[in-house]
């Protein structure tokens, strides 16, 4: 019996229809077009304006549109895992709710939170639970509404962060297509630079703590941005030789979409060319757990069965790394 990998075999997206362009935000913080594009490569990103709906909604729209696409009915769905920063309420777990609006309700569903690495774990997460043989079909979302964390009157972050959910299908595969490796990291050093302070059980909310804008995320830019590089393109670098892989061997690089000189210095290291390195950012901004998934739904047309794809990834915590895959389908 051929060894088990676990294949990518459908994608799905949603991005809500307001647009909040760097025009727009001229007029509420100050900041202007010029600047957020030459240090971040964005220029609009999408916003859930509904007071009323959470990320689950933008979860179930993506999770909506993978299915209809793939053609998959829900019940067969054996595990759904909700990867976010941002979910619905604490405790109850929002990807349990997104499995039973999508009609998956012999799935078992919960939410992995690992900051903007979280779609990235989540591959890893998935693939072992194809890996064991005991599932089928692991339904992966990554979403999230960063609007609902967002101060925008802090011109430090309002300029980043935007709304979305991707979703992709992992199924078993014996041809040797899917997930071949991976290089995870993290370090707790990070704790301290790209956090919500308040809110959870170390700062309980207070009325103090909502006074002081305590509630939405703040980060040490410059720290953050120097770990981001360092790590991400390490990462990365790290993937290709574990594999005896050269930058010949890449089909393409999807890099998690939160500054485009981030994304550039991670292609400088691995020598690719720029019609290897997949971006969306200047649409979406940095939708967090929904970059990579975004980044595969926009550009699925491009890739064959077989390409060697590079996943990169870093995030809050921090938390780091990068997933070697084969990819499984040619799209219809």
């Amino acid at each position: 019996m051929n060894k088990i990998t676990a294949a990518i075999t459908a994608v799905g997206a949603y991005v809500p229809d307001f647009v909040l362009s760097n025009q727009v935000l001229e007029t509420m913080v100050d900041t202007n077009d010029e600047w957020i594009t030459s240090r971040t490569g964005i220029k609009e990103r999408r916003i859930l304006k509904d007071a009323d709906k959470g990320t689950s909604f933008l979860a179930i729209k993506a999770a909506e549109d993978l299915i209809a696409k793939a053609n998959i009915n829900p019940l067969e769905i054996d595990l759904v895992l909700m990867a976010t920063a941002t979910p619905d309420m604490q405790v109850s777990a929002t990807g349990a709710y997104v499995a039973t609006q999508i009609g998956a309700t012999n799935a078992f569903a919960y939410d992995l939170q690992a900051a903007c690495s979280s779609f990235l774990y989540g591959m890893s997460t998935a693939a072992a639970y194809i890996e064991s043989g005991r599932y089928k079909k692991v339904l992966l979302i990554g979403a999230d509404k960063m609007s609902s964390i967002v101060d925008y009157t802090d011109r430090t972050t309002c300029i980043i962060f935007g709304d979305g959910a991707g979703a992709v299908l992992f199924e078993p595969n014996h041809e040797g297509l899917g997930l071949q490796d991976e290089y995870l990291r993290s370090d707790g050093v990070g704790r301290d630079f790209l956090k919500i302070d308040a809110g959870g059980s170390l700062h309980p909310t207070t009325i103090q703590t909502i006074e002081e804008k305590r509630h939405s995320i703040r980060q040490d830019g410059k720290t953050v941005f120097k770990y981001a590089v360092t790590n991400m393109a390490d990462a990365s670098e790290q993937i290709l030789k574990r594999n005896n892989l050269t930058n010949e061997d890449v089909a393409f690089l999807v890099p998690h979409q939160a500054n485009k000189r981030i994304i550039d210095a991670t292609a400088h290291r691995m020598n690719l060319e720029d019609s290897k390195v997949l971006m969306n950012i200047e649409r979406y901004g940095n939708t967090t757990s929904a970059t990579l998934p975004l980044v595969l739904n926009d550009f699925e047309h491009l890739f064959k069965k077989g390409d060697t794809i590079i996943f990169a990834a870093f995030g809050g915590g921090f938390t780091w790394g990068s997933i070697y895959l084969k990819w499984a389908y040619n799209k219809q």
